[in-house]
């Protein structure tokens, strides 16, 4: 008995021990992980259940130059139910006349909410959804609704705020405009002006503090944000509505009936250098077009003809040509170092002046005369394009700008048949915009000044920063020259290859352009390409506007001259922007007044002032003037006829009284 006692008892102790080493173990345990390891738990918890989310700020708008709206952030809410944190009492109190008010607003019946809140509350959910993509005046109402209107902690309301880029003007200048985005990996890209302008645009985003619930859910701890997010500056662009609407749909309507490749068209305006439209189109699989890819400002392509502006100007400015410089075309084909080149014209144009050789466009007839002048310098001809920063990119905020192409000798591209070449427009290459900033300088009497497109950045009411036009080259060549160079590209349009787009009631002045394009492939004969364009300015006389239009191959079936392809576009932007914005005459005043009308103003004068109480002589006077006089004498006229007075029933010199009656019987 007493051994097995103490057997018993020897085990108990084993057993305390045990007990007390593990309580021991237990407490070391826990006192390491309450004051060792205990922040590192409770932030690894608050981490699995708390998370900081960002806020994007709204960002800034872009205005057109008017202050229409070109694209802007919409805030869009969505509106979602806590189930569980609604006392009872609230919840069955407020659960009927809050059902009857999303059924108004929403549109489905009453009971289908009341069964799906009383669901949600079944379930406990905390994360239903009510109602998404709320414009801001929607859910500032769905706010008040019963039970909603006691906050998200009594009433279950979560509310999740998001923003939306739109552009009111729809597809019209979309690319111009351009975007900011960031991709799952981080990686930004930046189009257009919103991608130029986004440091000013982006604002500064917020912070919100979320409790993770279930299924992965994540639910706002308050109504409020922890830090508010910044709105971006406003932009305001130099776009013109009406004239980008003018020219995109000019451009579309082209591209569609000569079934072309793409295209686009610059408005710029001329003493500014603001840039008022810029449309570019290119063609879908099914046939659609919209705006892709800035090929105004990006896609770099040998211009053509349009280049021979160019040539023709350097020639003259450096006084080696004038515009009655005779050239021999002969029959319109002529071999240059072993390549034949051509005119448009069967028979080709003869002899003619280098003026009319722009005039008619001659391939032949500027080749000869570059070719024949500076052959044995051909250095001298490319320093005065290289003057006229022909040869490197303007530099404009927006990204992506394509850059020229110009060979020069010791270039692997150079030959004896670059120089021929590049006097018609090919062997370089140049961006729609870059060629139209040299015509723009024609236009503005050689005053070259860079193409911008914003002229402000705001906040509210107040500038942040201002745009001013700037001036890359103040003269690129002389007065002369550049007179001599307007009068031809106004004759191109009046007797040149661009008489179709001649119009009596607005002047137009410049250039058509048909340049082969990828003639370098084997399909070339069988398969025929061609960019088509115009660049120029209007009016002629006094420029306000310059503009270029690019067509890239169109159906050679329907045609492919720049005159019937790209110059009809040119001619209907210029025909609707001087039907908006007509040309008003100006009435000089006369610097001395008519002698008859001054006499007669002052007998009139006299006579008035005598008559106070006597009736006045009226006989001979126009019925009008006899009626006013009368009247503020205060007789009452009675009149026969029409014409001058020739009787009057009151005899002059009589006296009268106030409402008298008078009669005039007028001739």
């Amino acid at each position: 008995m007493a051994v097995n006692e103490k057997h018993i008892l020897s085990r108990l102790y084993f057993v305390a021990g045990a007990l007390f080493v593990f309580a021991l173990l237990i407490t070391i345990q826990l006192v390491k992980i309450q004051f060792v390891e205990g922040d590192q738990y409770r932030e690894l918890a608050q981490e699995n259940t708390l998370k900081n989310f960002v806020i994007p700020a709204n960002r800034g708008n872009v205005y057109a130059d008017d202050g229409s709206l070109l694209a802007t952030s919409v805030p869009k809410y969505e509106i979602r139910f806590d189930a569980v944190t609604v006392s009872n009492a609230v919840f069955e109190e407020n659960l009927v006349p809050l059902s009857k008010e999303l059924a108004k607003m929403l549109g489905k019946t009453p009971a289908y909410y009341q069964q799906r809140l009383r669901k949600a509350r079944q379930n406990k959910n905390r994360y239903l959804l009510i109602a998404r993509n709320l414009g801001y005046s929607d859910y500032v109402k769905i706010k008040g609704f019963p039970m909603f209107e006691k906050g998200p902690f009594k009433g279950g309301i979560i509310v999740d705020q998001s923003t939306r880029r739109e552009h009111p003007l729809g597809e019209v200048g979309r690319r111009t405009i351009g975007y900011e985005r960031t991709d799952e990996n981080g990686f930004i890209t930046r189009i257009g002006l919103e991608g130029a302008y986004g440091s000013f645009l982006r604002g500064k985003e917020g912070r919100r503090m979320k409790q993770k619930i279930a299924k992965g859910q994540w639910k706002p701890l308050s109504d409020d944000n922890e830090i508010e997010p910044q709105d971006g500056f406003d932009v305001v662009t130099t776009i013109n509505v009406n004239i980008q609407d003018i020219a995109h749909h000019a451009l579309l309507r082209q591209l569609e009936y000569y079934e072309a490749e793409h295209g686009c068209v610059i408005v710029m305006d001329v003493k500014t250098g603001a840039i008022k439209a810029v449309s570019n189109l290119g063609r879908t699989s099914d046939g659609k077009y919209y705006e892709a890819y800035n090929y105004a400002v990006g896609e770099a392509h040998e211009p053509g003809s349009t280049f021979k502006v160019m040539a023709f100007a350097a020639a003259l400015e450096d006084q080696v040509i004038d515009t009655s410089t005779v050239v021999e075309t002969g029959r319109g084909a002529y071999t240059f170092y072993g390549r034949r080149i051509r005119d448009s014209k069967t028979g080709g144009y003869g002899t003619i002046s280098a003026a009319r050789a722009l005039e008619v466009s001659s391939n032949i007839g500027l080749a000869r005369l570059i070719d024949e002048n500076y052959k044995d310098d051909p250095e001298r001809f490319i320093k005065i394009l290289e003057g006229w920063n022909l040869d490197k990119p303007i530099g404009i905020s927006i990204q992506g700008e394509g850059s020229p192409d110009m060979p020069k000798p010791g270039n692997s591209k150079w030959s004896r048949n670059a120089l021929p070449s590049m006097a018609y427009g090919y062997g370089l290459t140049l961006t729609p915009l870059q060629t139209l900033t040299f015509y723009n300088a024609i236009a503005n009497d050689g005053v070259m000044v860079k193409p911008y497109f914003i002229s402000e950045v705001r906040t509210w009411n107040r500038a942040i920063e201002t745009f001013e036009p700037e001036v890359i080259n103040p003269a690129i060549c002389s007065k002369s020259t550049i007179s001599k160079v307007q009068a031809v590209l106004e004759n191109v349009v009046k007797r040149g290859t661009g008489d179709g787009l001649y119009s009596d009631y607005f002047s137009m002045a410049g250039k058509t352009g048909t340049a082969q394009t990828e003639y370098w492939e084997s399909d070339w004969e069988e398969n025929k390409r061609y960019i088509s364009s115009f660049a120029g300015y209007f009016p002629a006389d006094d420029p306000k506007y310059s503009c270029i239009v690019i067509i890239h191959k169109p159906s050679t079936k329907k045609g492919y001259y720049g005159a019937d392809v790209s110059g009809p576009v040119f001619k209907r932007i210029a025909q609707k922007i001087y039907t908006d914005v007509p040309v008003m005459d100006e009435v000089k005043i006369l610097d001395e007044p008519s002698q008859q009308v001054a006499g007669d103003f002052e007998k009139y004068y006299a006579m008035a002032q005598k008559a106070a109480k006597q009736v006045p002589n009226v006989k001979g006077m126009a019925g009008m003037d006899a009626v006013a006089l009368l009247e503020n004498m205060g007789l009452e006229v009675i009149l026969i006829g029409n014409g001058n007075v020739i009787q009057q029933s009151i005899d002059s010199g009589t006296s009268f009284r106030e409402g008298q009656k008078i009669t005039l019987t007028l001739s």
